[in-house]
């Protein structure tokens, strides 16, 4: 893969009429690097976010030994591309057949669930020929958490209600090697109290259950940095764990587990575009909700932008983009800070699109194809290089900013 100094270089060798994908490698080993050394746990990938085989190598090379894979295609891809990784099926709801091909030819042990019949369907897919259940599985049972402080919910469709926790943790307590509790308070969570908030339904549903737990797991959510959403830096988030996990009964004898997406690849990703037209205050460029900017349509996610042009008006504008299907819902409103005198033939590199930007592409009206290239300068955005620490803010105080 070609390497370019940054995204002017990229726009003055190639001229691109088609999207390009810009690669930083080394954003996203900083990233790995910081979770590995300092979460109070471990650090699983969650796979979804982005799953390039290039990208988890980069992890795996920064010391993230473990992955959370939401889907059998995703257990075999990661399993072909990190030999030696655990991998963690943490999708509530599976296939029979995708249990037993991740379990028999994988080596899938942990398993995530959150009703008496995905608990059954796991001991039967994992049994061994004779009909005895598997002694060596790992179960983490999901509870149904808040996402009220964070930017998109997930506490609809997965989750067991803390009133019926007691009995499914039980029940998967017969049978598992280990024994997990899980939870995820949502994409982007924008407070650490959000996990201070779901660690407290955790210490209730143990309690109520009177199990032993070795997995305390508190997923992902954790945050990157967009236009309009700043999130207190990630110590903060990691220090009200900590004081959480340390709180729980089982803490002398559980593991601390959670799931970076978003704050692991965020950074890992940009995207370089060209103007085809411009009406106004609307800019027509060639990628959009059917590609890499599913979110800036369909959740009206903001994304840090700049004009790749040496002489441009200081002046700026808001403009929002159109993009290049023949669908109207082919709109991403913004808006997008751009100088005033953008026009067609000019080239915009959008940022911090490495989590679900490059995984959501698709090929709807033959768009979707462009090069991949890797450029050794920084991201729009960064979590990680020591810049965003409010030296007033003490470890010792969850920050609520």
């Amino acid at each position: 893969m070609h390497s370019y100094p940054d995204a002017s270089a990229v726009v003055r060798a190639l001229a691109p009429d088609e999207p390009v994908i810009i690669n930083r490698p080394h954003a996203a080993a900083r990233a790995a690097r910081f979770f590995v050394e300092k979460f109070p746990g471990r650090s699983l990938y969650a796979v979804k976010a982005n799953p390039s085989p290039d990208l988890l190598k980069v992890l795996w090379g920064a010391g993230v030994t473990h992955y959370d894979v939401a889907s059998i295609a995703e257990v075999r891809m990661a399993r072909a591309a990190l030999p030696e990784a655990e991998l963690c099926f943490m999708h509530p709801v599976k296939t029979a057949s995708a249990i037993r091909e991740a379990y028999f030819d994988h080596g899938v042990k942990t398993f995530s669930l959150d009703t008496h019949e995905e608990l059954e369907k796991i001991v039967a897919a994992t049994a061994k020929e004779d009909g005895s259940p598997a002694e060596d599985l790992r179960l983490c049972v999901r509870l149904r958490v808040s996402s009220e402080h964070s930017k998109l919910s997930l506490a609809a469709k997965f989750g067991v209600d803390l009133a019926d926790a007691a009995p499914l943790l039980q029940a998967a307590r017969q049978v598992a090697d280990w024994l997990g509790v899980c939870f995820h308070v949502g994409s982007q969570a924008m407070t650490p109290f959000a996990y201070v908030q779901a660690m407290e339904r955790v210490r209730v549903a143990i309690v109520d259950a009177s199990v032993t737990v070795d997995i305390i797991d508190v997923g992902g959510g954790f945050p990157s940095i967009y236009p309009g959403m700043e999130p207190p830096p990630l110590e903060d988030f990691f220090g009200a764990i900590h004081r959480a996990f340390e709180s729980l009964p089982v803490s002398y004898s559980s593991e601390l587990w959670c799931e970076p997406g978003r704050a692991l690849c965020a950074e890992y990703n940009s995207l370089v575009v060209k103007v085809e037209k411009r009406r106004g205050e609307e800019l027509y460029i060639n990628e959009g909700a059917y590609g890499a900017l599913f979110d800036a349509a369909h959740i009206g996610w903001r994304f840090p932008v700049k004009l790749l042009r040496d002489s441009a008006e200081e002046l700026a504008e808001d403009f929002a983009f159109f993009g290049p299907t023949c669908d109207d819902m082919d709109y991403m409103e913004g808006p997008f800070a751009l100088p005033a005198d953008v026009q067609p033939g000019d080239w915009i590199e959008i940022g911090m699109l490495g989590a679900y930007g490059a995984a959501m592409r698709t090929k709807f009206n033959g768009f979707g194809h462009g090069a991949v290239v890797e450029t050794t300068d920084e991201p729009m955005a960064s979590q990680y290089r020591g810049d965003r620490r409010d030296p007033r803010v003490s470890d010792n105080v969850v920050s609520l900013r």
